[in-house]
């Protein structure tokens, strides 16, 4: 598996972690629980949108040098 495949993998599992905790701490009344989640699918979705941008990165570049 590459970097970025590992870091997009990496982003989804906090992502689906952080919904889980989210709710779950909305179910039982725990703020905490549910602001870690909130922030869980933030750093989520952070890793995957870090993996899109070197991909554009390394794309362009690419580009540049095919030139």
């Amino acid at each position: 598996m590459s970097d970025r495949s590992s870091e997009r993998a990496e982003g989804m599992i906090d992502e689906v972690k952080g919904h889980a905790k989210s709710a779950w701490g909305e179910m039982t009344g725990d703020e905490r629980t549910r602001a870690e989640g909130e922030i869980d699918k933030a750093k989520g979705k952070i890793k995957q949108g870090m993996a899109d941008a070197k991909d554009r990165v390394e794309d362009a570049a690419r580009d540049l040098t095919d030139r």
